[in-house]
């Protein structure tokens, strides 16, 4: 039998050049990200450093402008698979105060993305 665990951090907060108009790549806006990473547990104790999970968010956010949040979600799932033994990624990226003609708490996508070889890491 194999265990599935799933590492999880929930509403990370940053600013970043994230949009097409000219405001959004002038001024950084606030992005909140969320990351799920499943990896098989082993009975070694072998974990996953949720440290690496948030530098990988940091570190997307911090050194690229992106025009769209679908690049920032596949920036940031990419870091999480290369970190090893994570065998599939779920990233949330959402955009608070996006201006629109009525009301809106957020625009958003979410991204799920399996390791090329996934098989191989589950057992």
């Amino acid at each position: 039998m194999t265990d599935r665990l799933c590492v999880s951090l929930s509403g990370m907060r940053f600013h970043a050049r994230v949009g097409i108009l000219a405001h959004e790549r002038e001024l950084p806006q606030p992005l909140e990200i969320d990351v799920d990473a499943w990896m098989a547990r082993v009975p070694t104790g072998d974990v996953l450093d949720y440290r690496g999970l948030y530098d990988v968010a940091a570190s997307v956010v911090a050194t690229t402008e992106l025009l769209y949040l679908e690049d920032v979600a596949s920036r940031v799932a990419d870091g999480a698979l290369a970190l090893g033994r994570v065998s599939r990624v779920r990233v949330a990226v959402r955009k608070p105060h996006v201006a629109l003609a009525g009301p809106l708490a957020h625009a958003g996508v979410v991204l799920e993305r399996d390791a090329p070889d996934v098989s191989h890491r589950d057992g």
